[in-house]
This record gives structure tokens, sequence and C-alpha cells, in this order.
């Protein structure tokens, strides 16, 4: 379901823009769709038509999401396994510190080498309702007043309903702009479109290395965009909304934390309005990245600090209970049904 599938499934039981509203506003604290405010009654607000209409459209609404697990960790945050409506699973992750991980897609195209979701492929995008209705089942749980798309998927290639859930959070949702970030591998179409929008999110590009080729190896199908001009691009979104963009580098032991790099990506980042986000490769067993050593990853921080880089270490949330990139849908993948997604000639999408 898309948002706008949504309103007019209340407009035809007679809501009026007014009662769509405060609808959507009780909807993402969590509430029930019917839910009144302090001051007045729901029976004393909205019309008949709409009562009686109400209680088969928030069944729908409900249907979109569940939380099918929950897998709470050391670090303070709490990863959730979302059943979608058809039965397909998505991640979201509840952070310390109100934040909240959305997924925009049930697979992920880009197939980062790195990534357990990259390398299930991409099954299906979610609808923009499909998106908020994370945002919806977490604030059940806890407050959230940050959203991050950093979940399942790559964000711009689901871009009009993930952009109509940023705008959606950004008004009704009461999530402020800079605390809604939109997270990507680097499509040109995002630079186009983000300027564009009434809720300008923050950014956050997925860079990894300076390292054209080596990129390429990494995301195999991101595009062929030099890492150079993916930063200037970014620069130039940072000084027009005001807020920082995000740099995302996954170390991989050996692969992208030598010394040479470090000192590239000091040339490329310094005096940039911008972080550089170091994230420890979060293991699984049969993989061929590990991540650096502890003191290997502290060394890298101070190093490029004292280069004039502002840098963080970002470890993934949920690491103690596999939960990272896409390993919670992986462990219950014998639980979805991808047959009505295949192929002719019984091939399943990868791409």
């Amino acid at each position: 379901m898309r948002i706008q599938e949504f309103h007019q499934s209340l407009a035809d039981i007679g809501a009026r823009p007014c009662h769509i509203g405060r609808i959507n506003r009780a909807w993402l604290k969590g509430q029930s769709l019917d839910a009144g405010t302090r001051h007045q009654k729901s029976e004393d607000y909205f019309p008949l038509s709409v009562r009686e209409g109400l209680p088969p459209i928030a069944a729908r609404i409900e249907a979109l999401a569940r939380v099918h697990s929950r897998h709470e960790a050391e670090d303070g945050s709490l990863r959730m396994l979302v059943a979608l409506g058809d039965g397909q699973m998505v991640e979201s992750v509840l952070l310390p510190r109100d934040g909240l991980c959305v997924s925009s897609q049930v697979g992920c195209a880009v197939g980062c080498t790195f990534c357990m979701t990259g390398k299930s492929g991409l099954l299906r995008q979610l609808g923009s309702a499909e998106i908020a209705a994370q945002v919806a089942i977490a604030r059940r749980i806890r407050p959230v007043k940050k959203v991050v798309f950093m979940g399942m998927g790559e964000p711009a290639h689901n871009l009009d309903n993930v952009l109509e859930a940023i705008q959606w959070l950004g008004t009704d949702g009461n999530i402020g702009h800079k605390n809604l970030v939109f997270s990507t591998v680097g499509d040109p179409r995002v630079f186009e479109r983000l300027p564009q929008m009434q809720v300008k999110p923050a950014l956050a590009l997925s860079l990894h290395t300076t390292r054209a080729d080596l990129r390429e190896q990494l995301l195999p199908r991101a595009p062929r965009i030099a890492p150079e001009a993916l930063v200037a691009l970014g620069e130039d979104y940072a000084r027009r909304v005001g807020y920082p963009i995000q740099y995302q580098w996954t170390l991989l032991a050996g692969v992208n934390d030598s010394q040479a790099e470090l000192d590239a990506a000091a040339r490329l980042l310094k005096g940039k309005y911008g972080v550089l986000n170091i994230i420890p490769y979060n293991s699984v067993e049969g993989d061929s990245f590990q991540r650096p050593t502890a003191e290997r990853v502290q060394a890298i921080k101070r190093y490029l600090h004292d280069n004039g880089v502002l840098t963080k270490v970002r470890d993934s949330a949920g690491q103690d209970v596999d939960g990272g990139c896409g390993q919670l849908r992986a462990r219950a993948a014998d639980i979805i049904d991808v047959s009505r997604l295949r192929r002719r000639g019984g091939q399943t999408p990868d791409a």
C-alpha cells in the first residue's frame, strides 16, 4: 500500500482533510486510527460515516506489518524481524537514543559483497505505507525521534515510495528533517530529487573506499560514480540543506584499511562538511571478510582525526544477536515463499 491509497480509502468514507490529518498523526504515533486527543474524544470529532468505515481500513493498515520476532542486544538496540502482509520479511532496528533503522525493500539489487541482504537479490519494493508502518509499530515499543533508511534495500531504487514516506514522517510523523537520514550508494537521481523535496532529509553516502576499481568490486551494481565525484555531490547537498553528510566506510581487514587508503581518505575528505563513519565489518560464519582488530580500528580513527577528518566508529547494532545486514531475515528465509516471484525458466530475480 502507498500512502495515497490509504488517504483515498479515508476520503471514500467521508473523511475530510482535517480528519485524515488526525488519523495520520495517530497512526504514526503508534496509536489506533480512531484515537482521540486529550481534549476531544474521537466520537465527538469524526462524523458517523468515518467512525463506521474506519474499522476495515484499520484492519488493512494493521496487516501491513507486524513484529514476527524480537532480538534484544547488549548495546541497547532491539532488532525486529518484521512480517509484511504477503509473508515476506524485512528487518527494522530500534537503536539507542530513540533511533530507528527501517527497510525499503525485501532484499537488495546492489549486491554489496559484504552484505547478507545483497546476497539474496531483490524480491520486491516496499510501499510507502509499509515503510511508515515500521515506524508506527516501533513507536508502540519505544519513542522514535530519528529514522534512518539504512535497513534492507537501496532507497534510491525505491525512490518514490521512500520520498513519500520521508515527507509523511517529516510532517504528520513529527520527526525533524535532519533526523530523517536517506542512505544511498550514490544514485544520481537522489541528488536531483532530494533538493526539490519540502522535507529535505540528511544524506548518508556509502563510500567504503577511495578507489573506483575496488568500489566496483565491493558494490558491483552501484552506479559508476568515482569516489571524488560522489563526495563532490554530497558536499553540494550538505551545503544546501545546512547539515553534514555522513560518509559510510565498512572496514574490511586487508581490503580497505591500508595506510594508502587512509592517506587517500584524508586527502578526499579533509575540510568537507561531513563526518566519516567507520563501521567494523560484522563478521558472519564462513565469510571471507573479517573485521580489523579493535586496536586497528582505534588507530584508524585517530589517524584520520589527526589529519583533519571528523571520524566516528559506528558498530552495526545487534552484533551479539547476529542481527546485522540482513542476517535475521537470512535465518528466517526458509519460511519465506518466493515461488510467486519466479521468472520464466524458474529463475529467481537477483537484480
